[in-house]
């Protein structure tokens, strides 16, 4: 069973934007806060920004003021508009419900050059 599928990332120069998209399951989107995860090579998987039914956000301290989460009701889809990218923000990215479900999806991997 798909949950989440997620789109956008790719190579950007450090500086540079990027927005994240994320269709889900209508029942996920319906009934959970959801979030924005990312996993860099080596390390885990950590909860970068979140948003709830009500559209009430909160954000990791290493993305705040750079990363901003957002959601389409209408669409069951949720973005993360992502600026003045840096190298450390290399990852592969995903999104899920808070706390999270199974299964993962494949995320997107978003790579910042210097």
């Amino acid at each position: 069973q798909v949950l989440v599928v997620e789109s956008g990332g790719g190579l950007v120069q450090s500086g540079g934007s990027l927005r994240l998209s994320c269709v889900a399951n209508e029942s996920i989107f319906s009934t959970y806060t959801l979030g924005w995860y990312r996993q860099a090579p080596g390390k885990q998987r950590v909860m970068i920004a979140v948003i709830t039914t009500r559209g009430n956000t909160n954000y990791a301290d290493f993305v705040k003021g750079r990363f901003a989460i957002s959601r389409d009701n209408a669409k069951h889809m949720v973005y993360l508009q992502m600026n003045s990218l840096k190298p450390g923000d290399t990852a592969n990215y995903y999104c899920n419900a808070v706390p999270p479900l199974t299964p993962w999806g494949q995320g997107t991997q978003v790579t910042v050059s210097s």
